[in-house]
């Protein structure tokens, strides 16, 4: 068994080393405990070097979450909320143009915007906040609605997924977040969230997105009821699609946040095996870009760890991150981009501040200093109770 074993990873080592693509096999097997995790990291730093060499990228960002309210109630979800419970809260326009001031006073090149689908707000509120955002803050670039979002748009408009898309970008719209893809083989999807947007949907939103020319991201949620299968199985569904339309920038895996959900009875995924799906991440998309170690789900220590196996991206300042805090990580609310320039250098790499399409930003650094780098401003936005 054990001659078997290396056998096997002399394979996979052969493949990487002549840039052979993995196959499920592959994958599978880099997921069990024998196969050493150092080893993993250092074949996944071959694939990272060959793409991005010694350079690691952050952005200075910040997330908006417009509301909690949400007709859904996944299983995994600490985030969401009843229309009269009384931590549900939609935000008025004079809250989001509060966020979208402060974003741009700190220097921010982006805006994460997703949320909650609530039942009593009209499609054109969703549309209006993008449209708001960049009619006053151009130079904030909105990354906005999932495809669960996008398929809930379908639902209260009649429109199809194209004309969504269309719609929104003529109001401002610059790309797609990955979110709400979950575990995508219905093994697993039934389980944690079975009534909202399925793969089908997930897939068709990103391909229709792709094909009007914008970017998007793509992620996974892992540690929670699936396998090493249902995994792999969703990396190539992912890749399968940037075969077809090379439109994917970013894969994030996302590490699953027990607390307050459904399923709190699920330990957290370990360091370890976050850096195992780092590292098994990078080999098997071949031919997606760039690996994120997202720091507010990781946690800063493993998140900087992450960019010896694999990941080339540790995110953004992440101002007002809400939904994963909710579900019980104890990372800061907001790092410094000097703290950030620090973790990547201190892990040997060089940082590169990207915009949302990854060109690089350049900066007096003297800009850094006149930001404030303190906790968010909470006073002026704080979330509206909704009755």
């Amino acid at each position: 068994m054990i001659a078997d074993w290396k056998l096997k990873l002399d394979e996979i080592v052969d493949k990487v080393d002549s840039g052979e693509r993995l196959n499920q096999d592959d994958g599978i097997f880099l997921y069990q405990p024998e196969v050493p995790l150092q080893r993993l990291g250092e074949l996944a730093t071959i694939v990272r070097r060959r793409k991005h060499g010694r350079v690691a990228y952050y952005n200075i960002n910040t997330h908006l979450n417009p509301t909690n309210v949400c007709v859904y109630r996944c299983q995994f979800c600490a985030f969401r909320s009843d229309l009269r419970d009384p931590k549900g809260y939609a935000m008025t326009d004079q809250q989001i143009l509060e966020r979208g001031r402060e974003a741009t006073e700190n220097g921010c090149t982006e805006m994460h915007i997703v949320g909650g689908l609530h039942h009593k707000m009209p499609y054109d509120w969703y549309r209006g906040i993008i449209e708001t955002l960049h009619a006053n803050y151009p130079q904030l670039h909105l990354k906005a609605w999932t495809p669960v979002e996008i398929n809930w748009f379908e639902f209260l408009t009649k429109m199809p997924t194209r004309e969504i898309l269309l719609d929104l970008q003529s109001v401002g719209l610059g790309s797609l977040p990955g979110g709400g893809a979950e575990i995508f083989h219905p093994e697993v999807r039934d389980q944690i969230c079975e009534h909202k947007a399925n793969s089908h949907k997930w897939f068709e939103v990103h391909r229709e997105a792709h094909s009007l020319g914008l970017r998007s991201n793509c992620t996974m949620l892992y540690g929670h009821i699936e396998q090493a299968y249902h995994r792999i199985d969703h990396l190539l569904r992912l890749r399968e699609l940037q075969d077809q339309t090379g439109g994917f920038q970013t894969f994030i895996p996302l590490a699953f946040h027990p607390d307050n959900t459904k399923l709190n009875y699920i330990r957290k995924p370990s360091a370890l095996m976050d850096l195992r799906t780092i590292a098994i991440s990078r080999l098997m998309l071949d031919n997606i870009a760039h690996i994120k170690a997202y720091w507010i789900m990781l946690g800063i220590e493993t998140a900087q760890v992450a960019l010896g196996y694999g990941a080339d991206d540790i995110d953004g300042t992440v101002r007002h991150e809400l939904i994963y805090h909710d579900a019980g990580a104890t990372t800061p609310e907001l790092l410094s981009v000097q703290r950030i320039r620090e973790l990547i250098e201190e892990s040997g790499h060089q940082p590169i501040e990207r915009d949302t399409l990854y060109r690089r930003v350049h900066r007096d650094p003297l800009d850094y200093s006149k930001w404030s780098v303190g906790s968010p401003v909470e006073s002026a936005v704080a979330a509206e109770a909704v009755s």
